[in-house]
């Protein structure tokens, strides 16, 4: 019942309760004053008296319990709301002042206790981003000097004549360019990731066929897999239509960073990439598996988290920046689309992703 109905009520019944009350009043006093007594002067008299100091008692009595009622069913709430208002200021967001009522007040308690729940979640998140920020200045700062300490310690080598031979120069030489390269390439993956994470790297969808597009691309990736005598296939029906909406610059990113990831984790040896094509009413699944040495269970719900590597050593063999498959997702579901993974160690992984069809 609202605050309002309870109100008009709470003053209906000071009305009617008073007479209600009087009138069985005067009955009991008249039955038990005339009928009683035998003196009628003497009677009505006191009838009169009796009968003002009972109405009296009723209107007193009426009223006091009637605005205790309604003040407590109104007061409460509202002691308990400025008491949780407190408590909120203070910083503690672990509690709940949910009500079952349906007046203004119940109401109002529950949009207050969804106002707290929204303030826990939002302190909750603001922890988990300070936690991820503090990671990710300490993968950054980590990832950062490791190739500035060996670009020094090679300039210090060639500064103390330590290169003393023309060979040995060129080698010094050529691992400060590459471990530079490194840092210039962590640098842009660095500032490509923050411009995706702020929303502000531009798609330009087009249709895309994407049996044509992987033809190209497996074609170009067997060259570079012949020197190390291993293999790239495309498995596709020809039939279907794998024609997307894709923007083709992000979609060569996004196979690059995966073909690059698997190339890393192959063993030396016999390497394969083969890619697989299948086409769905609405979408396109595309799978890239690899031969490579697989990934642990435990590590397959974070792999596309930025910074997150399955080799924890971070060695500059296989650590690479670990934001390759973390851009990847980010292309994928700006795409609409989905990305997973399926991998068991020793036989190697399998990069998932779904693109719609053009319709």
């Amino acid at each position: 019942m609202s605050i309002k109905k309870r109100l008009i009520l709470s003053n209906i019944g000071m009305i009617i309760i008073p007479i209600m009350a009087a009138l069985l009043l005067e009955i009991i006093l008249g039955y038990i004053i005339f009928f009683m007594l035998s003196d009628m002067s003497q009677g009505m008299e006191m009838f009169l008296s009796l009968r003002l100091v009972g109405m009296l008692l009723i209107l007193v009595i009426t009223n006091g319990l009637l605005t205790y009622f309604v003040s407590k069913s109104i007061i409460k709430p509202i002691t308990e709301l400025s008491e949780a208002a407190k408590r909120i200021s203070e910083g503690d967001l672990n509690f709940e002042i949910k009500s079952v009522k349906k007046d203004e007040l119940g109401q109002l308690s529950n949009t207050f206790d969804r106002m707290r729940q929204n303030l826990k979640e939002a302190k909750e998140w603001q922890a988990k981003y300070e936690q991820e920020r503090l990671e990710l200045i300490t993968s950054i700062s980590h990832d950062l000097k490791t190739p500035l300490t060996s670009i020094k310690g090679y300039v210090k080598g060639i500064q103390d004549g330590v290169a003393n031979t023309p060979d040995k120069l060129d080698r010094y030489l050529e691992t400060i360019y590459k471990k530079a390269d490194d840092l210039d390439g962590l640098i842009e993956k660095l500032f490509l990731y923050s411009k995706f994470e702020m929303e502000r790297v531009p798609f330009q969808f087009e249709p895309v066929d994407l049996y044509t597009f992987f033809e190209d691309f497996v074609e170009e990736l067997q060259f570079n897999l012949e020197e190390e005598s291993g293999t790239a296939l495309l498995q596709a029906n020809k039939d279907d239509s794998y024609v997307v909406q894709a923007d083709r610059e992000q979609l060569k990113r996004v196979v690059t960073n995966i073909t690059q990831n698997s190339m890393k984790y192959m063993k030396n040896g016999y390497k394969r990439i083969e890619v697989q094509l299948k086409a769905e009413p609405d979408q396109v699944v595309v799978g890239i598996a690899d031969n490579g040495s697989g990934i642990p269970k435990e590590d397959l719900p974070f792999i596309f988290d930025r910074f997150y590597r399955t080799d924890t050593s971070r060695n500059s063999a296989t650590g690479g920046s670990g934001l390759g498959l973390a851009i990847v997702k980010k292309i994928i579901e700006e795409s609409s689309g989905t990305v997973w993974v399926d991998s068991e160690v020793g036989q190697g992984t399998k990069i998932n992703f779904t693109l719609k069809k053009v319709t």
